[in-house]
Formats: structure tokens, C-alpha cells, sequence
């Protein structure tokens, strides 16, 4: 099933994303089912030492994992991209721990946040309100899961998608490899657009050098804020992807 995951460019992830623009907004607030929380700690181990933020704590698919070798199909939800900690968003978890007054005192939303790391290094920075965006549910609960395991109250969790809705009033977006797709990366420079126009909303992006964004338009607009070198492991899970960089958006508006 790994190898499946890291094929991320897929067309279905879009889709997926455009589709869920049509549902109505759902917070997580509540306890996840205690049944899908007892189905992925069994199925996920508890890890984080061998990331770039060995301080946080994140229940993850390892190969000591059923899954980790599973077909895909036998999966019972949608591809569990929240199951890996993927390199933007260690990247940008990272940049946040050591530049705590990037998201102190902010309101901060983690598109696309997946396992949540990157909501739980906001709320671990002092930012005074987290919301998580990631459109599967169980990335939701997931995020729940993860942020007790560090000693937080979860963020607020939305599963519909945000892209291209109206913009909110957040400080701070963070986006961790949410470039995979050169149609999806033309979404996101326009709302991303629409957000700084709307409310100033300063944009953060961890990546590690896709083509996606790489060659699309949005790549001139980016100013490098950090450079990391990725861990052994994390380069081998990635094709060979050696460093990940953070970079801050600043179109021309």
C-alpha cells in the first residue's frame, strides 16, 4: 500500500477534493467513535523519532504495519494519505517549533493536514486558534488521536473542502505537500490569491521539490524561509527526495 500512497499525483485525489466542495461543513468537536479510534491504534504504531520533529508524537502506518503491505483495496476508507508524514509537512512542522513567533497568538489553518503534525506544532508555538482541514474524516479523528498524544486539545477539525471557498479571516495557512497536481496547485494560487487580498492571511508552503510546483506559475512568487535535510528514512519512503524546503508565498496582487 505504500507505494500506492506515494503515487499522490493521482487524478482521484482532485476529484475527491472538487467533490467535497458541495457538502456542508462538518467540525469534529466530539469524541471520534471509539470503534474507528480502537481501528487505527491497531493498525498504526506510534512513532516520530526518526521525522524532523522528534518531539512530536504521530500514530502512523510503519512496516510493522498490516497495511504497510496490504493491497490498497483491502483498505476500508479512503487512501489514508494521513498515514505517512509526508516531507512538506515535517518541513514546515519543523520551521514552526523553531520560529515560534511565526503562529504565536494566531488564528491558523492547516490545509490539507492530514495526520495533523502541523496543527499540533501551531498549537505547540502558541497560535491562539488551529483549525485542521483535510477532506477523509478519519484524518480527522486521526488528528484527534495525535494531538492527545501531545498533551493538546485537537484543533478544530472542517472535512469539507476549503479550497476556493470563501476566504476566512486566518492569519496564517499552512500547506504541506498540497503541490502534487498542476491542476489543484492552479486552484490553490487563486484562492491563495483571493486569501491575502481578503484578510493579508501570510501563506507558508513545505515542499520538497515537485515538478508540480516547481514549474507552475507560483513558483516565482516564493521566497525560501528554510531548508531542511531529510532524515534516512523519510528519504528512502520518498523516492530518493533528499531535502524539503519552506517557502512564503507573496504574489503580486
Amino acid at each position: 500500500m505504500l507505494g500506492h500512497l506515494t503515487s499522490i499525483t493521482s487524478a482521484r485525489c482532485v476529484r475527491d477534493f472538487c467533490a467535497a466542495l458541495s457538502q456542508t461543513k462538518r467540525f469534529i468537536s466530539f469524541r471520534p467513535d471509539e470503534s474507528l479510534r480502537r481501528f487505527i491504534t491497531q493498525n498504526t504504531e506510534t512513532v516520530g523519532e526518526q521525522s524532523l520533529t522528534p518531539e512530536i508524537k504521530l500514530r502512523l502506518f510503519t512496516p510493522n504495519c498490516r497495511f504497510w503491505r496490504e493491497k490498497p483495496e483491502l483498505w476500508p476508507f479512503a487512501d489514508p494519505y494521513w498515514a505517512i508524514y509526508w516531507p512538506g509537512g515535517q518541513a514546515l512542522s519543523r520551521f514552526l517549533l523553531d520560529n515560534p513567533g511565526v503562529c504565536q497568538g494566531k488564528k491558523v489553518l492547516d490545509l490539507g493536514s492530514g495526520c495533523g503534525a502541523s496543527a499540533i506544532a501551531a498549537k505547540l508555538s502558541g497560535a491562539a486558534h488551529v483549525v485542521a482541514n483535510d477532506i477523509d474524516t478519519v484524518a480527522a479523528v486521526v488528528t484527534h488521536i495525535n494531538s492527545e498524544l501531545n498533551g493538546l486539545e485537537p484543533p478544530i477539525c472542517v472535512t469539507e473542502n476549503m479550497i476556493d471557498s470563501e476566504p476566512e479571516d486566518f492569519d496564517l495557512i499552512l500547506l504541506g505537500d498540497m503541490f502534487y497536481d498542476e491542476v489543484l496547485a492552479t486552484t490553490l494560487h487563486s484562492w491563495l490569491d483571493r486569501c491575502i487580498k481578503a484578510h493579508n492571511t501570510e501563506v507558508l508552503i513545505g515542499d520538497p521539490g515537485r515538478a508540480q510546483l516547481e514549474g507552475h506559475d507560483i513558483r516565482r512568487h516564493l521566497n525560501q524561509r528554510a531548508k531542511f535535510e531529510l532524515p534516512a528514512s523519510v528519504r528512502e519512503e520518498n523516492y530518493g527526495l533528499t531535502c524539503c524546503s519552506v517557502w512564503s508565498y507573496h504574489p503580486e496582487l
